[in-house]
């Protein structure tokens, strides 16, 4: 079993060596296109937020963009100093956490998020337990998760590498994601043109990427020694089983999962 330690490691690797956030990859837009249905810009304005697994900024950016007045952000890993860094210009309205996620400071907050970060955590539930804990009653939590549903193929084809790929160096291993990157935009090419597996996905979000974040998202895939994909009923008792009510799901493109629960008043 992959440890907590392991993936704050993996990622203190990967975060300090790619640290940068720009264009798309790093926009409102792209915020609004995680959470799809479930939340909008409008509903946070003002709002009191928290993000567990802040990594170098990308989503404290975005919440800001949005309107909230204040962001927590936890970061247990060595990206923590590209995370100050990244967001230093908006440092006023930022609390910085140099801790994992279920060492949250008390809120009460009024939304907290924790995008592509529960699905490498060997156990999630500490970190949904705090925040639950921390939301003001009422307050709404907003994930984003691998689905399970939509990848079959992919993880067939990807999961043999995916295992090789945490015993190579990370020279190597980036090396071969370079490689990777490029029969990826080849894909991202073919799928304007063919109803081909993950088009959806690949039109509407990678397709709008350049090389640099075409190139992190596959490292992304093969740098963290555990990454779980969830299926929809795993994914929809994730905030039942630490108290959320009100639940309810968005299948992003077909292959992932945002999902938002409430914190009963």
């Amino acid at each position: 079993m992959v440890s907590a330690d392991q993936t704050i490691k993996d990622y203190s690797i990967q975060w300090t060596r790619y640290p940068e956030n720009d264009g798309y990859y790093a926009s409102l837009e792209l915020f609004r296109d995680i959470c799809g249905p479930l939340l909008s810009a409008d509903d946070i304005q003002n709002s009191v937020t928290a993000e567990l697994g802040a990594g170098t900024g990308r989503v404290v950016n975005m919440l800001l963009d949005a309107g909230v007045a204040r962001v927590t952000a936890v970061e247990p890993s060595a990206a923590f100093v590209a995370l100050r860094r990244n967001t230093a210009a908006r440092a006023a309205k930022i609390t910085y956490v140099n801790d994992t996620a279920d060492h949250l400071p008390d809120g009460p907050y009024d939304l907290i998020v924790s995008f592509g970060v529960l699905d490498h955590i060997p156990d999630p539930k500490p970190a949904l337990q705090r925040a639950f804990a921390c939301l003001k009653p009422g307050g709404l939590m907003l994930v984003w998760i691998y689905g399970k549903e939509g990848n079959r193929l992919y993880l067939a084809l990807f999961e043999p590498i995916r295992r090789l790929a945490r015993y190579l160096p990370v020279p190597v291993l980036a090396a071969v994601c370079h490689v990777l990157t490029g029969l990826l935009s080849v894909y991202s090419w073919l799928c304007r043109f063919l109803p081909l597996p993950m088009s959806r996905y690949i039109r509407a979000v990678i397709g709008r990427y350049g090389w640099k974040h075409r190139f992190l998202t596959v490292f992304d895939q093969l740098n963290p020694s555990f990454a779980k994909y969830f299926t929809e009923n795993e994914a929809r008792d994730l905030l039942p089983r630490a108290g959320f009510i009100n639940v309810s799901m968005y299948h992003r493109h077909g292959y992932s999962w945002t999902i938002k629960g409430q914190k009963p008043h």
